[in-house]
């Protein structure tokens, strides 16, 4: 497994920093264990590292942001001309304000009122969720053509840019935990399983953030393997802090880099080796991103790339994450079964909301 003694990467605000920059099919042996090394120290100990000198180019991230604002400044109804399908298992499309509630709730709690209960306060927030358009058990829902015309050519483009980056990360992920089999992970992948999100949090009167009668997202943990997360420079972006349990350091933006975590699933996959995180989104950190009397938050744009494997891979516990004193943790599971488990509770099933 990766080393706890190398020596720590640097840090932006607590959160530790890989450079990728010497990261190439012709680095030195040795300059690629320095990088994976870090990543799997701070993966570890922090279960969040910001990604820099990765393989995503500033242009392509502005252009990115640029489309969002695009997508969100249109009229409600075009932006309905796209919706989210009803119920948590297919998850594309456009979800207005209030329509997805995040926690972290497991899915399999013995609470048939527990979906309600967590939807008595809203999030206030907007999403779009693109997958690939082969991934036939979730078929992308894409607004017409016309209503925003370039918006999927480029978007369809991003998704295959940010698998490519991801699939460096999962190499030197299986590097970092001492797997010999630098594609490893990227056999259990095939990049059709993977979720881009466009994500928009409007403004919002700081009070009702601060007295709990609306939140921007709620404390939660992610459920497949990897998130890759770029978001922009308002701020807001919370992380569990591992030092001091039950309470959160500041995610603060670091221009182009990615903001990189590990999900549910590969915690389990390695047996705890790696860990994943709460986080969260609340108030901006500075108080020059508030405006006005009623100190309305600036608005907020992030884009995550989710990373999952292929849907009928059985997960289970990586042999080299099995010592004496340290047996598996956790059952197999697939990872169709796992996501949907996890995403009962973030939609309202069609059946529940009509009664």
């Amino acid at each position: 497994m990766g080393s706890r003694n190398e020596k720590a990467p640097s840090e932006h605000g607590g959160i530790p920093i890989v450079d990728f920059a010497s990261w190439t099919t012709c680095s030195p042996p040795e300059e690629k264990q320095r990088i994976t090394s870090q990543l799997a120290q701070a993966c570890q100990s922090v279960g969040f590292v910001y990604i820099v000198n990765h393989r995503i180019p500033h242009k392509t991230l502005q252009e990115a942001f640029h489309w969002s604002k695009k997508l969100f400044d249109l009229e409600q109804e075009q932006k309905m001309l796209a919706p989210h399908p009803p119920g948590h298992v297919v998850h594309r499309g456009y979800s207005w304000p209030g329509l997805e509630k995040v926690s972290n709730s497991m899915g399999d709690e013995h609470d048939p009122d527990l979906a309600t209960k967590l939807r008595q306060v809203s999030d206030l927030k907007e999403s779009y969720e693109i997958g690939s358009d082969d991934y036939k058990d979730q078929p992308n829902v894409w607004l017409p053509e016309h209503v925003l015309p370039g918006f999927r050519n480029f978007m369809t483009s991003f998704y295959w840019h940010s698998w490519e980056n991801a699939k460096m990360i999962l190499q030197a992920m299986a590097i970092g935990i001492g797997l010999e089999d630098e594609d490893y992970f990227l056999r259990y992948h095939s990049g059709h399983e993977n979720q881009l999100r466009l994500l928009h949090y409007p403004s919002v009167p700081a009070a009702s953030l601060e007295e709990g009668s609306m939140t921007r997202m709620d404390a939660h943990s992610d459920w497949g393997s990897i998130t890759m997360l770029f978001q922009d420079s308002c701020g807001g972006l919370q992380i569990g802090d591992p030092n001091k349990p039950g309470q959160f350091i500041d995610a603060k933006p670091l221009q182009d880099a990615i903001v990189l975590n590990i999900g549910d699933l590969l915690q389990r996959w390695s047996n705890d080796t790696l860990k994943s995180s709460l986080h969260r989104v609340t108030l901006p950190p500075r108080q020059d991103r508030f405006t006005g009397d009623e100190r309305l938050t600036q608005e907020r744009y992030s884009i995550p790339y989710f990373v999952g494997p292929i849907g009928t891979s059985v997960i289970e516990t990586i042999p080299n994450c099995i010592e004496d004193g340290h047996p598996p943790k956790y059952d197999p599971v697939t990872w169709d079964d796992y996501r949907l488990l996890r995403g009962s509770m973030q939609y309202v099933n069609p059946e529940a909301a009509a009664t």
